[in-house]
């Protein structure tokens, strides 16, 4: 099907909306009832052949009272899918009276099978129909969709019955998914202020798809792979990998079957979701489709993949996860926690507002261990997945795993507004579990943020987009493993870090004759001993020496712990108190891996210098990793000569003249 008849199908489609529904619902919900009904009307199309075999065979399970029909019936019709109502959708075209049809219409749509069954209640469709009704627009959108100026089915229309002469060329799965996917589209378009929550722009899928396809093109074997996105949405990066896959096998003579899994919360993409599939005629593939959260309720929990794609939802709350999955501190899933060589356990959980790291851990779990090329992985993260969380926090601990596990190839920028619901910038993770040999221990930065194409009218937010010069031009850059203003790459240490907090001992002047308050003691004995010690106390006390005051007052330990926040002050010149450190001089410092010496020298050259006595305290020692584009591609400005910026001033100073004797004579005037 060339793109011209694709656009007219698409364009009639869309222009149903504009004749039957305009009146009735707002422009934004056009549509809850133009997607259900070109999937229903596509299905219709599919079975119109074999109905007659479908419902004879419903006659002889009626006669023998079988129950299960579903599987019978569906290979009858000879697809993954069918209807057993007496009905096609033409049939419904006759009813004179409204509530005549809405009765047919509703049986109609009760006579789907099971999985068709699920499509239209994600659909909420049912929940249409009285508008439908009411409004008396029902018969008009059914006479729309069977129109003969549009063909659905996968059978051509011919002029005459010869059947010589194509008036309508057929519909192919894949033309029919295509249709489906350009809808889908320009609802998303039309609805721009939610368009980038479940669709990701086309130009960065197909990116993605070459990052996870295109390095190990030349290792395809005749095989299966399997290709899973933990938050579908409408199932596009799904389609992407698995075309892109299927192109990279052909063009080696490979012969290769693609099994795709996915898992969506929201009820209409899910529903927009497995009825592509189905309009595709991946029936199989639609079943592989999971409702619910990934996170508190895994659909594809023991299964591991080849590729895996995704563009999770970022600086979104998980509280309600958190709480389903036991509350935050008591996750114990083993996707977002592990343990050390040493046996300690590494937490990964991050904080509730934002829970985009955990669906890359997802991915990282359902790696394949045991396969010449393993698992790759590409998804896309705002930036607080680089640097978000103090060393020891579930975001830390999270790049740390993946760092420390070599499993990080590179991390892409993209330049902004390149999502229809957020300005800010992305970026790209791209994971493999069986690196070649040249990135074993290393990780590419790339900075593509200046590697755009502007949109002749934005899209949302965006604004621009990456064309396919771009997108070779950033997989050469990757492939090639790059040196460049715009590509660095970098040892894994380069990112950790020790974060330690650095003590100073504490150091008390002794003011005996400060008041003490009576409050302080339980027991008057008490207070009469404190006085009865300090004025006792020698005059060759040093009141620099807090140990030696403590001494020579002879009071017990307890007693003197009460007394001394009333008559000591933090002094300088005091001597140390043994064992005990100045909160109020307490720091902590972050000393990368790469810092020659480690720990012990960084504190030889940065820290004794200025503060000999200083110590590091090691049950505080934290191991952290982030990741800093700033860092490391950061141009400063370039600042102007003083001559221009003299110049300048020059002339602002001669207009500024012009000006004021302007002003000066309009007022003599």
């Amino acid at each position: 099907m060339d793109n011209q008849l694709q656009n007219s199908i698409v364009s009639f489609i869309w222009g149903i909306a504009d004749d039957c529904l305009r009146d009735v619902y707002v422009r934004g919900k056009y549509r809850d009832v133009i997607l259900p009904m070109t999937v229903i009307r596509r299905l219709d199309a599919m079975l119109e052949e074999t109905k007659p075999s479908v419902l004879e065979m419903k006659k002889k399970m009626d006669e023998a009272g079988i129950t299960n029909q579903w599987p019978a019936l569906c290979n009858a019709a000879g697809q993954a899918f069918c209807n057993s109502s007496p009905f096609l959708l033409k049939d419904l075209t006759s009813r004179a009276k409204k509530q005549t049809l809405k009765v047919d219409f509703e049986a109609y749509l009760d006579g789907f099978s099971p999985n068709v069954q699920e499509i239209l209640e994600k659909f909420k469709f049912r929940n249409q129909i009285d508008t439908m009704i009411d409004a008396d627009i029902l018969g008009a959108v059914i006479e729309k969709f069977i129109s003969p100026t549009i063909n659905l089915s996968p059978k051509p229309v011919y002029t005459d019955d010869t059947m010589k002469k194509i008036k309508l060329p057929a519909l192919d799965n894949h033309g029919m998914g295509t249709v489906f996917e350009e809808l889908v589209r320009r609802f998303n378009e039309a609805n721009n202020e939610e368009a980038g929550e479940h669709w990701t722009p086309r130009d960065v899928v197909d990116l993605m798809a070459d990052l996870v396809v295109m390095p190990v093109a030349d290792k395809i074997m005749d095989a299966t792979y399997s290709c899973y996105d933990g938050a579908c949405g409408t199932g596009g990066m799904l389609t992407v990998a698995q075309e892109r896959l299927m192109t990279v096998a052909k063009r080696r003579g490979k012969e290769v079957s693609i099994h795709l899994f996915g898992q969506e919360i929201n009820p209409e993409t899910y529903a927009i979701c497995k009825a592509d599939m189905l309009l595709k005629g991946d029936g199989e593939q639609a079943e592989h489709i999971a409702y619910g959260s990934t996170l508190s309720a895994d659909g594809n929990a023991s299964r591991q993949f080849d590729f895996m794609l995704a563009n999770p939802p970022y600086g979104k709350s998980w509280k309600t996860d958190a709480e389903k999955m036991g509350g935050k501190k008591d996750i114990l899933d083993s996707r977002f926690n592990v343990y050390l060589e040493d046996g300690t356990q590494l937490g990964m959980i991050p904080r509730t507002s934002d829970g985009q790291l955990l669906f890359l851990l997802n991915n990282v779990s359902k790696m394949k261990n045991d396969t010449p090329l393993g698992s790759r992985i590409a998804e896309v993260h705002n930036a607080s997945s680089l640097f978000t969380g103090d060393a020891g926090s579930g975001e830390s601990n999270a790049r740390r795993y993946m760092i420390e596990n070599d499993l990080v190839e590179a991390i892409i920028a993209l330049p902004d507004n390149m999502f229809y619901n957020t300005p800010l910038g992305t970026y790209i993770w791209v994971l493999s579990n069986k690196k070649e040999e040249r990135r074993k221990g290393k990780i590419q930065l790339i900075d593509a943020t200046a590697m755009k194409s502007p949109l002749r009218k934005n899209m949302g937010k965006k604004n621009c987009e990456l064309s396919s010069e771009i997108r070779k031009e950033i997989i050469r850059i990757f492939l090639e493993m790059e040196e460049s203003e715009v590509s660095h790459v970098f040892d894994n240490d380069e990112f950790g870090f020790w974060s330690v907090t650095v003590e100073r001992p504490l150091r008390l002047k002794v003011f005996p004759e400060r008041k003490i308050p009576n409050s302080v003691f339980k027991k008057e004995e008490e207070a009469l001993l404190v006085k009865k010690a300090l004025s006792a106390l020698p005059s060759s006390v040093d009141l620099y020496d807090w140990t030696a005051f403590s001494k020579a007052t002879k009071l017990k330990a307890a007693l003197l712990k009460k007394i001394r926040p009333y008559i000591t002050e933090k002094d300088a010149a005091a001597k140390i108190v043994p064992g005990e450190s100045d909160s109020d001089l307490k720091t902590t410092e972050i000393i990368p891996f790469k810092y020659e010496g480690g720990i012990d020298q960084f504190m030889k050259n940065e820290v004794h210098p200025y503060a000999s006595d200083a110590w590091v305290d090691e049950k505080t020692i934290k191991t952290g990793y982030e990741l800093s584009f700033i860092r490391y591609f950061y141009k400063p400005m370039e600042l102007r000569s003083m001559d221009v910026i003299v110049e300048e001033l020059k002339t602002l100073e001669i207009e500024t003249d012009g000006m004021l004797s302007d002003i000066l004579e309009g007022l003599s005037l």
